[in-house]
């Protein structure tokens, strides 16, 4: 893993890199709200996609790292992530980007995604019962997918609107929206059930000639 500090209008965020062993592309992650890159969901990915030739840039919003609140409304969150993404982009090796996040984070992708000319989205725990909305979800006219816990309180597969067709959805059964089951054996069964989803989703998606030979990296 290698640290990387960027300067944003609303303070530094800090960008950790884990690079793919044969780069095919680069996934983008944003965190929740009430926790950092170092929730069990983020941390997996970061750890297990690189085998399979994707790097794996997290992005910690300043907000935490300055502890201002003042930097946490979605403008702030945006423009924090606009200005990491063009410095990601502008080194990370040749091929696809794909923004996501989890929870707070997926809200920043899909609003960003298509202005910032990533290839796709990937959405872990969507806040659809909390600050988020069906209009936001479906927003970004991308490849996306939608990782979602089966007993997420802040909404369950159950409760997402129609999705498009360029939308896939993963339920991860008796997950909660930190993807946490009521035993550590099944929790770490659900990290597995999200990076293979992940995994097997991208690999799919950059084998199409449209995300596969994007070239806009803004």
């Amino acid at each position: 893993m290698r640290e990387e500090w960027v300067a944003t209008e609303v303070g530094r965020a800090r960008v950790d890199w884990f690079p793919a062993e044969r780069h095919r592309a680069t996934l983008v992650l944003g965190h929740g709200t009430a926790t950092g890159v170092e929730t069990a969901d983020l941390q997996a990915l970061a750890q297990e996609l690189p085998a399979h030739g994707i790097t794996v840039a997290l992005v910690t919003q300043p907000y935490r790292i300055e502890h201002d609140p003042a930097a946490a409304d979605p403008a702030s969150l945006d423009r924090a992530w606009t200005a990491a993404w063009a410095r990601i982009a502008a080194t990370c090796p040749p091929g696809p980007v794909v923004a996501g996040g989890r929870s707070a984070g997926s809200q920043v992708a899909c609003r960003t995604a298509a202005g910032l000319g990533a290839a796709a989205v990937v959405v872990l725990a969507y806040p659809l019962q909390g600050p988020g909305s069906a209009a936001e979800l479906t927003s970004a006219a991308l490849p996306t997918l939608v990782v979602q816990g089966g007993r997420d309180p802040f909404g369950t597969p159950a409760d997402m609107p129609p999705l498009l067709r360029h939308m896939t959805l993963v339920e991860i059964p008796g997950a909660n929206h930190m993807f946490l089951a009521p035993s550590a054996s099944a929790s770490r069964g659900n990290l597995r059930a999200i990076t293979s989803a992940v995994a097997t989703w991208l690999d799919a998606v950059l084998q199409t000639s449209a995300v596969g030979s994007t070239t806009d990296r803004r």
